[in-house]
């Protein structure tokens, strides 16, 4: 058997015909590596994107966020919100109260998300990730003070530095008489100093104003009811073990939702649409692998007197076929491995040295975000494996029938 591999060797690497062969071998080496490196590059720019909102929704958003499973929002006491604050790994539990109000600011006017926090808010160290302008504080119960989204405050024409100048702060109510046409039996209104100005992510600069809890429940007339309660984990304690924790502390009546599940929705975007990509560059590699598939067709249409002597001396058929194989193996193989060593040296140096920029003076980051997942490199691996078998089975059929006798 080893005999006939080396004769088979020494035949299909005669001179003859070879260099057209070669080149398009090549050209097939060359395909192969430039779609596995674009299939890398593009499954760590979607890596670096989700790891992104990631971030930024982290700089808003609770580790933990308990809601109300059935109604808007529940009651709370002192002895439940201590309790809570006793389970082992929860470090700061914040009272929030959240409504859509009506904002105005001189002559200007603004429908946003007024969002009413507990006294320590800040203590889960918001806006990490992002801009803030201006004193971040929310005042004191004689002059309460408002941290503003920087869309918010663009659409009202704020000025941080006017210090007569407030926001006004209005929410509707259902009035005592039906028949009432006094406008003040419709609305509650309040008004906040602008303290600050915070820029994290599109959806939250347009919409979020937040101001201290006992504000907003006097404004809405919660009293002591809450819409959610937000939970920062304490260092070296898992979240999802916290999470379990929790739900089982508070029972059906009660979700308990991650940072992920709070946007599973955007975040199941992204992996469908990396999902895509990946198939749609899949696709792409599979034709580029066709160059494969005529090249080791050439070579064994033209090799069928070899293969026919191979046949003659006692070389078997799964032996043919394992040398056409083999050949493609090799051609897919080591331009998958280019094109993963391409791909890889390219997120580095655009992870390190932001070769690439985004292009937005405003934006949180200057350049592309990518991140490096190993297990994108194994299904890259996995789909030019599977690829090339395909391209290279139908030619090593073709070599395997040719008989004996047509020496």
């Amino acid at each position: 058997m080893n005999l006939s591999f080396f004769i088979a060797s020494r035949y299909f690497r005669s001179k003859k015909k070879r260099n057209f062969i070669t080149v398009l071998s090549r050209i097939s080496m060359i395909g192969v590596a430039v779609g596995t490196m674009a299939l890398v590059v593009v499954l760590s720019v979607f890596n670096g994107l989700e790891d992104l909102v990631r971030s930024l929704y982290a700089s808003f958003d609770a580790e933990l966020k308990v809601e109300a499973t059935l109604g808007k929002s529940f009651s709370v006491d002192e002895a439940w919100l201590r309790s809570i604050q006793e389970l082992e790994g929860v470090e700061v539990v914040t009272e929030v109260i959240e409504d859509n109000a009506l904002f105005k600011y001189r002559d200007f006017q603004h429908l946003a998300r007024l969002k009413g926090v507990s006294g320590n808010y800040l203590d889960h160290e918001r806006f990490g990730r992002g801009y803030v302008w201006g004193d971040l504080s929310l005042g004191t119960d004689l002059q309460p003070k408002a941290i503003v989204g920087r869309g918010v405050g663009f659409f009202l024409s704020m000025d941080l530095d006017n210090e007569f100048e407030m926001l006004q702060v209005f929410y509707p109510k259902a009035p005592r008489s039906a028949g009432t046409i006094d406008p003040s039996q419709m609305y509650n209104s309040n008004v906040l100093r602008p303290s600050a100005f915070f820029s994290v992510d599109k959806e939250f600069d347009d919409n979020y104003i937040i101001a201290p809890l006992d504000f907003v429940s006097k404004l809405l007339n919660y009293g002591e009811k809450r819409t959610s309660l937000e939970i920062k984990v304490a260092e070296n304690h898992s979240i999802q073990k916290v999470k379990r924790k929790l739900r089982d502390h508070l029972g059906g009546e009660f979700s308990v939702k991650d940072t992920d599940e709070q946007h599973a929705g955007l975040l199941r975007t992204i992996k469908i649409e990396k999902l895509f990509v990946f198939i749609t560059l899949s696709f792409i590699l599979a034709v580029a692998s066709f160059n494969i598939f005529f090249s080791l067709s050439m070579m064994a249409i033209e090799k069928r007197r070899d293969t026919a002597i191979l046949l003659a001396i006692g070389a078997k058929k799964g032996l043919i076929k394992s040398i056409y194989i083999k050949q493609g193996a090799i051609i897919a193989f080591t331009g998958a491995a280019i094109g993963l060593i391409l791909g890889f040296l390219l997120v580095w140096a655009q992870d390190t040295f932001g070769m690439v920029s985004l292009g937005i003076a405003s934006s949180v980051i200057e350049n592309y975000p990518v991140k490096m997942v190993w297990t994108d490199f194994l299904w890259t691996s996995m789909a030019v494996i599977a690829i090339t078998f395909i391209a290279a089975y139908r030619p090593a059929l073709i070599a395997a029938s040719v008989k004996s006798n047509e020496l």
